[in-house]
């Protein structure tokens, strides 16, 4: 799979958890939709959780990290003035001082202290979801299944064929 495909889907699935907002996409001309998800959604929050319970697959892939592994990336909770945004972060370049180092993948909507290319530290507390590709495969990615789901028909084809991975 191509890494153009991967920033495809990471710019397709940008979520803000906003406390405001209700269950909305937010359409950006030229940039990627941006779901708003309350933070008291049942189903988000157990994707979340999910997500921190089993990070220690995606430290094990990316410690023995092959030719088959396309992408890692890791999905931080900001929070700045009030605002709660969870945006993707690709490139994953290491761990230092228990920190992942990588790069800002989404162009943040409410978060001002980072734009998109940004390196940045992420510390496994801050982290809401993680996914990997292998041989065209997801992993992980547990925030990106639930909106999945949430789609409609058309959207989810659409989805699928633009990211070309297969969720399983």
């Amino acid at each position: 799979m191509k890494n153009l495909q991967i920033k495809t889907l990471l710019l397709f699935f940008s979520i803000c958890i906003l406390s405001c907002n209700s269950n909305k996409k937010i359409g950006r001309e030229n940039e990627s939709t941006i779901y708003n998800v309350e933070e008291d959604d049942v189903e988000m929050n157990k994707a979340i959780e999910k997500a921190k319970q089993t990070l220690d697959s995606f430290d094990f892939a990316f410690k023995n990290n092959t030719r088959v592994f396309t992408f890692f990336g890791l999905k931080k909770k900001f929070e700045e003035n009030g605002n709660v945004e969870h945006i993707w972060i690709g490139n994953i370049q290491g761990i230092e001082e228990g920190k992942y180092i990588g790069v800002i993948d989404n162009l943040p909507e409410k978060i001002k202290s980072v734009k998109l290319g940004d390196t940045v530290q992420i510390e496994k507390k801050e982290i809401s979801d993680w996914m990997y590709i292998k041989k065209s495969e997801l992993h992980g990615g547990y925030t990106i299944r639930l909106l999945r789901e949430r789609m409609t028909e058309g959207e989810r084809k659409k989805f699928d064929v633009e990211s070309g991975m297969k969720i399983k």
